[in-house]
């Protein structure tokens, strides 16, 4: 048996875009994501399913039916975020706070008492009203609680994706703008002045990488606002790295942890010729982020206003990302990682998911152990998981990457949790409900939750702190048979 140290924690992750909605009462038309989904032009494109989020499980109003189940699977530790659009369907822009912002850099920003008193004046106070409901019941069952402020969904007076996507004027640009580096850091002051006593500890973004190069980069992922500009994506890039670190210095005032999340692949080269290529695709793809953060360095510039900014590391992870040099630089290799069919073969050898994501275990492991030699920073993995409508590869999938967890924490990596992506099926962005990772099957009509095969693995592991002998066997690359390459 493979046996985690005392204190380390099983859960799961969820957002609330994905998962709240569902029944009448629950819906949240108030964020750029909202409209993006709903907007015509889009589906007709095909950049978005045509499924809509106010069809979805229903969290919002069935938490309790989400937490008996969680409780019962063993499960102590969740990752739940808010929606800023519920909490401030309208504009804060009239509530000045002390800030110093030279030439787009945002050094300072201080929320006093005083103005926090009047965002609570123009606050949703039923929504959040509504959240420490909801996050009082999780805590009342024993299990940790980490809050995440933010995972892409903005309010729509901050960001109008559609007048973005058409290039038609607007200042509501998002991450394009410095005011929403100043907008986010009232609203974490005002979530953590009305929810702390609740919490564990904090998240300020999951996936910030995701922003900035889907909607800007890979725009074929149906991500908003989906406009083709790598100046652009640098510039979100840069005001998201800000944003956390004016967030962190407003969050710490209640002496919690807080960390960040991030989308991560175990980079490597086609060929050994190809390695150095490699390095350089993790270097811009995760360090450059991660080393404005903690030493605050951001291209050539040392900023001690960015310095430290960081307690703790959230590790998402999936599959792998292979690349191969292309003159001083490189270039992502079909076949591999993110780029396979579905439901087929890899180059590797490997099956890939429903969303035709390679099944490569070992990689969770090598991310983890970077992260610690580089940083030295207790880390928690937030997501993992795979999209397996049949359930057919997940029961593999979990105890062989839980597995490649506990390698890491052999190999001297401070991990303290692991947090599978997700309870139950959602609504998976664009893809809409076509996407299965729940350990739970959703029936969307009714909004029943029925246990996957996967999940009653899960609770094995849970509840006995580790991969107990009865399923080490699934611990290996799952039967390939009849499967294409």
């Amino acid at each position: 048996m493979s046996t985690f140290k005392p204190g380390f924690k099983f859960g799961w992750s969820q957002a609330g875009f994905q998962s709240e909605m569902g029944l009448p009462g629950g819906e949240d038309p108030n964020s750029d994501w909202y409209v993006w989904v709903h907007d015509r032009e889009n589906i007709i494109a095909g950049m978005v399913s045509g499924d809509l989020p106010e069809n979805g499980p229903a969290y919002w109003h069935n938490y309790k039916k989400f937490h008996d189940i969680a409780e019962d699977m063993g499960l102590k530790i969740a990752r739940i975020g808010v929606e800023w659009s519920r909490i401030f369907p309208n504009p804060t822009f009239d509530l000045h706070v002390d800030a110093e912002v030279k030439e787009g850099k945002v050094t300072y920003v201080d929320v006093k008492q005083s103005d926090l008193e009047k965002m609570e004046s123009i606050a949703n106070k039923e929504a959040v009203e509504h959240y420490r409901k909801m996050f009082s019941d999780l805590k009342e069952r024993g299990i940790e609680f980490i809050l995440n402020l933010y995972h892409w969904p903005l309010p729509l007076w901050i960001h109008d994706p559609i007048a973005v996507r058409r290039g038609e004027k607007t200042e509501r640009t998002g991450w394009l703008s410095t005011k929403t580096v100043l907008e986010f850091s009232k609203f974490s002051s005002y979530i953590s002045w009305k929810l702390d006593d609740l919490v564990d500890a904090y998240s300020t973004m999951n996936e910030p990488n995701v922003v900035w190069g889907a909607g800007y980069s890979g725009v074929k992922s149906g991500f908003p606002p989906g406009y083709l500009n790598l100046s652009y994506m640098g510039v979100a890039m840069f005001n998201i790295i800000q944003a956390h670190a004016r967030a962190y210095d407003l969050l710490k005032v209640h002496k919690k942890p807080v960390g960040i999340i991030y989308a991560n692949s175990d980079f490597q080269g086609l060929t050994q010729e190809d390695e150095e290529a490699a390095s350089r695709a993790e270097y811009d793809n995760r360090w450059a982020f991660f080393d404005a953060i903690i030493n605050g360095k951001y291209k050539d510039e040392v900023r001690e206003d960015l310095k430290g900014k960081l307690d703790w590391i959230g590790v998402n992870y999936y599959t792998r990302s292979v690349v191969r040099k292309s003159g001083d630089g490189y270039t992502g290799v079909p076949g591999y990682g993110h780029g396979c069919e579905r439901n087929s073969l890899s180059a590797g050898g490997r099956p890939t998911s429903d969303f035709g994501w390679e099944f490569y275990p070992e990689g969770l492991r090598n991310v983890i152990v970077k992260y610690w030699k580089r940083y030295g920073l207790p880390i928690y993995v937030t997501e993992n998981g795979i999209a397996d409508e049949g359930d057919y590869q997940r029961p593999y999938y979990l105890v062989s990457h839980i597995y490649q967890v506990y390698k890491a924490i052999e190999e001297g990596a401070d991990v303290r949790g692991y947090l599978h992506w997700s309870l139950a099926d959602n609504y998976e962005w664009a893809s809409g409900f076509s996407q299965k990772f729940g350990l739970l099957r959703v029936d969307y009509s009714t909004k029943r939750l029925y246990w996957n095969p996967s999940a009653l693995v899960y609770r094995e592991i849970a509840k006995k702190g580790g991969i107990p002998e009865s399923v080490e066997h699934l611990n290996r690359i799952p039967p390939i048979k009849g499967l294409r390459r």
